[in-house]
């Protein structure tokens, strides 16, 4: 088995189902009003600075300053996010597993408020499987930036071209082929298990 390349996750997306939508078709009756408010109120650019390390009081109040006639829907987004995360993707867990009883060591880089992976690394025990974990809240750097990389390259003391970046984005997983990662652009389990065994990964 070709144990040269390290296998490098994203989390949201791809390990874990997370999607606001999870929660607020909880809160709205109408699925129209639900993508105006996730379009508007608390749209993903406000996330990606949640994902960056704004702490989230802060940043809920900054909202509801802006939005007060949305306090109740927009303190949920913080006191109800685990609500957001359906679950574990199972395809994808299973190859993590295989890749551990395979002796590959595991990682992850991940645009992912600290507060909230902390909660989730609590719920889910598939997660302690991950060696190391890069996430953008800690260090202040979003994918696709070639920084949080390089920045996990120097961390974990590994080249780029020895590892393979999972991401279910397309430009994230262009941003790690860009400092010399190998790349799998997440569509489903079933083709990251199929590209895990033509790379010799999985027997």
């Amino acid at each position: 088995m070709d144990r040269s390349l390290i296998p490098v996750f994203d989390v949201g997306g791809v390990l874990l189902d997370w999607d606001p939508r999870h929660l607020y078709r909880k809160i709205f009756a109408d699925e129209a009003a639900m993508e105006a408010f996730l379009a508007t109120v608390c749209p993903p650019s406000w996330n990606r600075e949640l994902d960056a390390g704004v702490p989230f009081g802060d940043a809920v109040a900054a909202r509801i300053a802006a939005f007060p006639e949305w306090e109740p829907e927009i303190r949920a987004y913080d006191t109800r996010w685990q609500e957001m995360v359906a679950g574990p993707i199972p395809g994808t867990v299973r190859c993590l597993r295989a890749l551990k009883a395979a002796g590959h060591p595991l990682y992850a880089i991940s645009n992912f408020s600290a507060e909230k992976f902390a909660l989730e690394r609590q719920r889910w025990d598939f997660l302690s499987l991950l060696e190391g974990v890069v996430l953008s809240a800690d260090i202040g750097i979003l994918k696709p930036a070639a920084d949080i990389y390089r920045h996990f390259c120097r961390t974990y003391g590994v080249v780029p071209d020895r590892c393979l970046f999972i991401d279910d984005k397309a430009e994230n997983v262009t941003g790690a082929e860009a400092i010399g990662m190998h790349g799998h652009h997440f569509h489903s389990p079933q083709r990251l298990e199929d590209n895990l065994r033509a790379r010799g990964l999985l027997g």
